[in-house]
């Protein structure tokens, strides 16, 4: 008897919702026509002898019969209840009973049965009309098949039983289910759903539901393909959603088109207008969203949030345009962020992009503040950029001195990195015009700053091993360079081409030619060939050293080989590679000039003619 009570209580709920889901204005200019729904069921009330009780009465005959949903409908039907409301409709009633109560797969179908193909035309009928309503104003037009609170529940059947499928794992179902709302919506309202549409049956919270989960079980359902086109309809059709939901999908948007390494799906250009950016591949497109996002909380139509801007961050630095981003650093609103993460996050960008200038005196304005004297990553960066320009070097000295004042001894890692550069701008210091004692001074003391900084760290840093192996070697102790050569590619585990390179010029500089020449060959045979210039240039020096001349131009002539491949597949990107493309010119140009010393050498002096000839064109035409 519970099961057939609480099966009672089911069906008088579901006669309440829909005895009440239209209640008739009287009067005004606003009066709803009520459908043929509503007046069915005001007239069975009516007939009912005493309101209510009548219709409690025929509750209880069903709950008094079997509990089964067949045999549910069969007495609303005896009863003349099926005869008010549409069987469809008295499913999703029922089915949403089932799904609030948790009964999930007895919700689920109850939802199968609901023959979407069946009133699917009378759905889209109805909200075509019911925009034309909206835009005429008229109470002279026919009568829709169905009542928009009808249409909203039936929609609202089919969203709940995608979620049904997606409780019960079958995620690809449960996309293809949320797909055909949006299917029968966007077919019947192509120019978006009119301001204030279906708020009295909820239809638009349903559409809100749907076009949020959409995407995230296709994701489920691993299909990222179905995932973009997801997101672009999202945001490409009037859904009506508010601000702040939008945001939120072209945040999660910009996540999946950032981080899921999908391939990129190019945007159907007839959704654009003809003078609109249109973006090739995922970067860019990711790239827009968030400067779309940017502007939106620029002009106060969403909240501030940091996250944002680390993604376009992630983006820019990628894509290698940090002069952008340090563009859209500079255009957040005062008070958005700290000032002084602004001016750190603007010199990363600047020296990113190469303009180590901008980037320092952003760091001395944020160190002669009031806010950033002793800003640790400030003062670590400003002397980095220092210790690369001989003319700074004192002043990263300078700087680096701070920091271990600062720290105290606090962080080991640091301190490492702080004595490490107060190592570095020592060395570019001593390089300079100055006294051969002050010369001497400077480098025993960088040597000595590098070899604390890598015993703070236990030999365990190969940015300070490699920068000790490079001083020792500098001041000719060629054995202790060696030996942190050797220790520095152990801890690359042979990955930078920077050690081998070392290597290979420790070793010649010991006159072991054959040695280095092999290292090079190692080094060769583990990298690919777009990074083989500077180990290919190396070993030709290294068969000229040795006297392999002929050796030494084949060499040269497979070096300029692959610059040439380099320049012809790197032309059209030349803001992407700048630096690359930059580095690649400057050692064609020596190439030309170690050639013609070659062939100087073996008396061939047409061939040496011929090479100076190619370089003073070549350096022309830069």
């Amino acid at each position: 008897m519970g099961s057939r009570a609480k099966q009672g209580r089911r069906l008088q709920k579901m006669m309440k919702c829909m005895c009440l889901r239209e209640p008739l204005k009287k009067g005004g200019e606003d009066e709803t026509v009520p459908s043929s729904d509503s007046l069915a069921i005001t007239e069975f009330y009516s007939s009912t002898a005493s309101g209510r009780s009548g219709l409690d009465g025929e509750i209880e005959k069903m709950g008094s019969g079997s509990g089964n949903m067949d045999e549910a409908e069969l007495s609303l039907r005896e009863s003349g209840i099926m005869d008010i409301m549409d069987n469809e409709e008295a499913r999703a009633l029922l089915g949403k009973d089932e799904y609030q109560e948790g009964n999930i797969e007895a919700a689920l179908r109850i939802y199968e049965r609901i023959n979407i193909s069946a009133v699917t035309s009378k759905m889209k009928i109805s909200l075509a009309k019911s925009r034309e309503h909206h835009k005429k104003h008229s109470h002279y037009y026919a009568m829709p098949p169905m009542s928009i609170y009808t249409v909203g529940l039936l929609l609202e059947a089919i969203f709940l039983k995608a979620k049904c499928l997606q409780v019960l794992g079958r995620f690809k179902e449960s996309a293809q289910t949320c797909k055909v709302i949006l299917d029968i919506v966007e077919s019947s309202l192509p120019e978006g759903l009119p301001q204030n549409f279906g708020h009295e049956g909820k239809l638009q919270e349903t559409l809100g539901n749907v076009v949020e989960l959409l995407p995230e079980l296709w994701k489920l359902a691993d299909s990222p393909r179905d995932v973009i086109l997801s997101y672009r309809r999202a945001l490409l059709h009037q859904w009506n959603l508010d601000a702040k939901t939008i945001a939120k999908i072209q945040k999660e948007f910009v996540v999946f088109l950032l981080y899921s390494g999908g391939e990129a799906i190019p945007s159907n250009l007839r959704s654009h207008m003809d003078s609109s950016f249109v973006p090739r591949n995922n970067l860019e497109e990711a790239i827009l969203l968030l400067m779309i996002l940017l502007r939106k909380i620029s002009l106060n139509k969403i909240e501030w949030d940091p996250s944002i801007l680390d993604h376009l961050s992630f983006a820019l630095s990628v894509s290698g345009d940090l002069t952008t981003l340090a563009h859209q650093w500079e255009e957040l609103l005062p008070g958005t962020i700290n000032r002084r993460e602004r001016y750190h996050a603007l010199s990363l960008c600047y020296y990113g992009a190469g303009n180590d200038l901008v980037a320092l005196n952003l760091l001395r304005k944020l160190l002669s503040s009031r806010e950033g004297p002793k800003h640790v990553p400030s003062l670590l960066m400003a002397s980095k950029i220092c210790s690369e320009n001989p003319d700074l070097a004192k002043d990263g000295a300078s700087l680096a001195r701070k920091v271990l004042e600062n720290l105290d001894g606090r962080c080991d890692r640091l301190e490492s990195l702080s004595s490490c550069l107060l190592g570095v701008s020592l060395s570019a210091h001593s390089k300079i015009d100055i006294s051969n004692s002050e010369r001497v001074e400077k480098q025993s003391e960088a040597l000595h700053s590098l070899e604390t900084a890598s015993k703070v760290t236990k030999m365990s840093n190969p940015l300070v091993i490699y920068y000790l192996s490079l001083e020792c070697a500098e001041q000719r102790k060629l054995d202790a360079a060696l030996h942190y050569a050797k220790c520095f590619l152990n801890l690359e585990v042979g990955s930078n081409i920077k050690g081998w390179l070392l290597l290979a010029r420790i070793l010649s500089a010991q006159k072991q030619f054959l040695d280095a020449e092999s290292i090079v060959n190692e080094a060769l045979n583990q990298t690919g060939i777009w990074d083989q210039g500077e180990l290919l240039r190396t070993k030709a020096k290294l068969q000229i050293a040795q006297g392999q001349l002929k050796s030494a131009i084949e060499t040269y002539t497979q070096l300029l080989a692959i610059l040439l491949v380099q320049r012809k597949t790197f032309g059209s990107k030349k803001k992407l590679y700048k630096d690359y493309i930059d580095h690649a010119r400057s050692m064609e140009v020596e190439i030309w000039h170690d050639l013609a010393f070659v062939y100087i050498s073996l008396s061939r002096w047409h061939d040496a003619e011929v090479q100076c000839t190619k370089q003073r064109a070549f350096t022309k035409r830069l």
